[in-house]
């Protein structure tokens, strides 16, 4: 199993359960859909990464830049590790992944 998928997948399931807590927590409907669909689409980018690598990293690519545009922010501001941290931590794993997806293989 590639470093891609693992990282994908783990990042993805934890996205998920970011987004149940915010909505068990503060009854926030918008993170239990946000946190439900990010997480859905790292899985799925981990999925398809061993049958269609090129869109993997891309949809890999795009859903960790989004979170990162959004907990990067909030974490640098509050300096609190949960949850912005975290995510932040998660999505740069995930996008180094993706950017080494795209460099030639020797």
């Amino acid at each position: 199993m590639s470093a891609f998928k693992i990282i994908h997948i783990v990042a993805g399931a934890l996205t998920a359960a970011g987004g149940l807590i915010g909505f068990l927590k503060a009854k926030s409907i918008p993170s239990l859909v946000a946190g439900g669909v990010s997480g859905a689409l790292l899985i799925v980018a981990g999925v398809l990464s061993s049958s269609s690598p090129r869109n993997a990293a891309i949809l890999g690519g795009i859903i960790s830049l989004l979170l990162l545009g959004r907990f990067l922010p909030a974490f640098l501001k509050s300096k609190a590790f949960m949850p912005a941290g975290m995510v932040s931590l998660l999505t740069i794993g995930c996008l180094v992944t993706v950017i080494l997806s795209f460099l030639p293989k020797r």
